[in-house]
């Protein structure tokens, strides 16, 4: 809760303290003196810097509204930049004799332009990618160039996959088939004699070693995909007896997605090293370890083992990373291999922010009590009127439990039909009126009762977004995944408010009242207040992993327009891509209704209104324009 003396000397340093943005925000995001979020896509003290709101201002200009997902081309340069900078000074710093090769998985974020921006940004230290089915194999064939960098083939593999990822060898790309079942292995053999060419495999491991989190059952022995040491012996086995072993290069595992404790990661490298030894041991030729994904983000910015959070920094990641392989290897005088990591959320998470407007709010408010209550009313209510009166900062327990007494025995009555339905309304304004004022004195207390728990919560603004948690912050909805939600603007002024926000889905599950917190989960934001004919607008940020790729198409509320922004070293932008969102037209199309067909059964039903004298042939072509337009518009809310 805000104090009171906050309030009446707000400055933007209060709202960087409210929100958090200097601990997840990774000096990317910050608050200007005029309280707009900025932009500082080089990283803390490295200008330029741009604000968000004139971008946003910018595109209105040209033609575009929000809602609208922000694309940060710099920052995923800079994260790149980072994440080899900083495995290179560790290499160097312990001396390590293998490399760093970086992967980035293309399920993470599978847009064109994000994969395109990956390869162009990754190429000068030679950043590879993974595929983890046919299409995406497709896509990382067509757009990596680099013969250096690595090809990683997960998932499951058919002959086509197989040939395909074959055929990328064959023209120089090191291609590493993963292992992730016994059975693929006689399907590549096969398939890389026919083609006469010799394959790079790998072997996807299932590891005892467990991590917490949302996504900690990707790991451990009864994880969906991987061998264990049994199947590995058998392959090994099979590549003798083929005289192929020296076509085992690299041994795979994946811990799971976010891994927020570092003590997980150590454990899981100690038990790889032993298996990536005895693969050695047995003749393999090896040369790679590839840890997989894991490397969180700190969405919250706790730096905590929380599921949002991560209580390591890069840095000691990546010296972990080093410093345990090594001394696993050393002692058995094993060469230190190329270290592949698959970070993915990592990368991209930061280089996406949603930008969505507040439509409306609804709130409750204090409701003032009736003068007096009508002479026929219920006992009951007269009971009730009483509570309210009497409730003071010294009897709001007493009060609380009365309210409820009353007015559950007042719905009792309604069902029974013994009061109106006026007398219940009346009863429910009077009950309301006791729990609001109730709120007010709960934080009063040193202690909280139980059944207090959350009536702030319950009580909150409702702030309507012009946005999907659907199509745009599925996590959210899915897994209750934290992402930093705050005002863009407005941030030299109090917030006054609290807030839990909604789509226009009119879906209950539609919304999100859980937010990031510094010692727990907040269940209200805290938001300003909406002013007459000015647009309010909230970012959700660090949204650039998995978000695109798992949202869907509920109340038929499609992509939102995406713009990439590249920031000149002026401290100006320039757009560098714009992607019009789906039309109605086009999501309809994508279930399969057929938008033309649509259009000519609409005009035979306008025609047959005008045959049966309903509506004029000038008001048919107005309709049919209405329909039309509809049918090209956005699909969310267009002022």
């Amino acid at each position: 809760m805000i104090k009171k003396e906050q309030l009446e000397r707000w400055t933007v340093d209060n709202s960087t303290d409210l929100y958090g943005i200097r601990n997840w925000g990774a000096g990317y995001f910050s608050i200007s003196e005029k309280g707009e979020v900025v932009i500082t896509p080089m990283g803390s003290g490295k200008p330029p810097t741009i604000s968000i709101p004139e971008v946003i201002t910018g595109l209105k200009a040209r033609g575009m509204d929000v809602p609208v997902l922000l694309r940060l081309g710099n920052i995923l340069d800079s994260q790149i930049t980072i994440l080899h900078e900083t495995f290179r000074a560790a290499i160097a710093k312990f001396e390590y004799k293998g490399a760093f090769k970086g992967v980035y998985p293309i399920k993470v974020n599978q847009q064109q332009q994000v994969i395109e921006e990956v390869t162009k940004f990754g190429s000068r230290y030679h950043h590879g990618l993974e595929a983890g089915s046919k299409a995406e194999l497709i896509v990382a064939i067509s757009m990596l160039k680099d013969t250096d960098s690595c090809l990683i083939c997960n998932g499951y593999k058919d002959e086509e996959f197989v040939d395909l990822g074959l055929y990328a060898r064959k023209m120089g790309l090191n291609c590493f088939f993963v292992l992730e079942m016994p059975s693929e292995l006689p399907l590549i053999l096969e398939r890389a004699a026919k083609l006469n060419v010799k394959p790079l495999i790998g072997i996807r491991i299932k590891l005892s070693t467990k991590a917490g989190g949302h996504w900690s059952e990707s790991g451990g022995d009864r994880s969906v995909f991987g061998l264990n040491t049994s199947e590995l012996v058998d392959v090994i086995d099979t590549l003798r007896e083929k005289n192929m072993l020296d076509c085992l290069q690299l041994l795979h595992y994946h811990l799971g997605s976010q891994i927020s404790n570092i003590r997980d990661i150590r454990a899981s490298i100690v038990e790889a090293c032993r298996i990536y030894s005895g693969l050695v041991e047995e003749g393999a030729k090896m040369g790679y370890l590839d840890l997989g994904g894991g490397l969180a983000v700190d969405y919250d910015g706790s730096h905590t083992n929380f599921p949002s959070s991560k209580n390591y920094t890069l840095e000691e990641y990546c010296a972990d990373i080093i410093e345990m392989i090594m001394t696993a290897l050393n002692e058995k005088n094993i060469p230190h291999p190329d270290i592949i990591t698959e970070s993915g959320r990592a990368t991209v998470a930061y280089y996406s922010v949603l930008v969505f407007n507040i439509l409306d709010v609804s709130r409750f408010e204090a409701i003032p009590l009736p003068e007096k209550l009508p002479k026929n009313a219920h006992e009951m209510i007269h009971n009730l009127m009483e509570v309210a009166k009497s409730q003071n900062s010294k009897n709001v327990q007493e009060s609380y439990n009365d309210a409820v007494y009353y007015r559950d025995e007042i719905r009792q009555l309604f069902k029974n039909g013994d009061i109106s339905l006026r007398e219940r309304a009346l009863s429910e304004r009077i009950f309301w009126h006791v729990v609001v004022n109730i709120a007010k004195d709960v934080g009063k207390l040193k202690y909280i009762p139980d059944e207090f728990e959350g009536i702030e919560a319950a009580l909150a603004d409702i702030y309507y977004g012009n946005f999907s948690v659907f199509q745009s912050l599925p996590d959210s909805w899915a897994i209750n995944h934290l992402f930093p939600i705050m005002p863009i603007h407005r941030l030299n002024e109090p917030p006054l408010r609290e807030a839990i926000i909604a789509d226009i889905t009119c879906d209950c599950d539609g919304k999100i009242d859980k937010f990031i917190d510094l010692h727990d989960v907040r269940k209200t934001l805290p938001l300003h207040e909406l002013k007459q004919d000015e647009e309010y607008y909230l970012g959700v940020f660090l949204v650039g992993a998995y978000q695109e790729t798992l949202g869907d198409l509920h109340n038929l509320l499609g992509d939102t327009n995406v713009v990439s922004v590249r920031v000149n070293e002026n401290g100006g932008y320039e757009l560098v891509g714009e992607i019009e969102g789906d039309s109605v037209a086009d999501v309809l199309s994508y279930v399969e209704y057929d938008p033309k067909a649509m259009m000519a059964q609409f005009r035979d039903q306008a025609e047959q209104a005008v045959q049966t004298g309903k509506i004029t042939p000038e008001e048919r072509k107005v309709i049919m324009d209405a329909f039309e337009n509809g049918l090209r518009g956005y699909t969310y809310f267009e002022r």
